[in-house]
């Protein structure tokens, strides 16, 4: 018996409910994992409350990411063996498979081994990071020397591996936050410049950076009412990748501003590259040797311990976290 989390309605961190559960038997594809560290994702909030991109089968478990020790695996299972060290790329569906227990059963797909130089909780939080953000910038758009990224919500911890992908391309990375609190932390987290767009005219000052040509890529966990802004702060024909909603509600489209400017709006999440077979290895393949050079390092905002997962939600979605937020088990 090993301890994981369920919750068998819609609600607010209260409704984690901690359950004795057996171990499950094991598929031919199968890993089963003795948790060290399970990363936190603002995916996981929005199932527990059941507004996630899936509806939720109840009673269900939660949890995209982990790292730990390979306790078992299935008979198809190549290339990863007992005892190994690995992590778990978001790939599945969490009606399905779940993180958040002390010992978990996942599909191989998932799992690879990770980095010496990463400890349990680093790995735990390193491909919800930077995965996305190499999908948008480097797979799709292929950012470069002379592009410049507009980059909101930029303290997440999606958003400071969005800054780490750009300046590791050659582009220029700007930062937008609602205040200039974590200006001084952003700059130093390689930041190029840092628009505070609550005090600040976000349009005007990204004109000003990029000598009135724009930046060809916004990469947006945000949407909300003040999209239209992004599209005016793009030069002709730049991108936007929308890939969250934290503003929730409706996001404007402004009709006559994409007239004038025909940007590109994608729709975005990490399962166009995590979902497949091939773009899922050349990612892993990018986010080590960027770690190995030190170009790209996991952000961690906060730790916890696991009997804390109702107080983790609670910090999650109080919005005041600067990178990624890591359970230990």
């Amino acid at each position: 018996m090993a301890r994981i989390i369920q919750f068998a309605k819609a609600g607010g961190p209260e409704v984690i409910e901690f359950i004795d559960a057996p171990e499950r038997t094991l598929g031919p594809r199968e890993v089963r994992i003795k948790v060290k560290a399970i990363g936190i994702n603002r995916a996981e909030s929005m199932s527990r409350t059941d507004i996630y991109i899936e509806p939720v089968d109840f009673p269900a478990g939660l949890g995209y990411e982990a790292a730990g020790i390979v306790d078992a695996i299935g008979a198809d299972v190549t290339g990863i063996a007992v005892g190994d060290d690995v992590s778990v790329i978001p790939s599945f569906s969490m009606n399905d498979y779940f993180t958040y227990g002390e010992v978990v059963t996942l599909p191989s797909f998932a799992v690879v081994k990770h980095p010496k130089i990463l400890s349990y909780a680093e790995a735990a939080s390193v491909w919800m990071m930077f995965i996305p953000a190499y999908g948008a910038l480097i797979e799709d758009a292929k950012v470069g020397r002379g592009d410049f990224v507009l980059i909101p919500a930029a303290s997440s911890s999606v958003g400071l591996a969005a800054i780490q992908i750009a300046n590791y391309a050659g582009a220029e990375p700007i930062a937008l936050t609602r205040s200039s609190a974590k200006k001084e932390q952003l700059l130093a987290a390689g930041a190029a410049h840092v628009i505070a767009t609550d005090e600040q005219d976000m349009v005007e000052e990204v004109m000003r950076i990029t000598d009135t040509k724009g930046a060809r890529v916004a990469f947006d966990p945000i949407g909300g009412p003040n999209f239209p802004k992004l599209i005016d702060a793009l030069a002709f024909q730049g991108i936007v990748y929308i890939y969250g909603a934290l503003a929730e509600g409706d996001t404007p489209i402004p009709v006559l501003a994409m007239i004038a400017k025909i940007p590109t709006i994608k729709a975005h999440n990490i399962w166009l590259t995590s979902g497949d077979d091939t773009r899922r290895k050349a990612a892993v393949e990018f986010v080590t040797a960027g770690l190995a050079s030190g170009a790209l390092k996991p952000a961690i905002d906060r730790t916890f311990e696991f009997d804390e997962m109702v107080e983790v939600h609670r910090y999650l979605e109080n919005n005041g976290q600067f990178g990624k937020i890591v359970v230990t088990v």
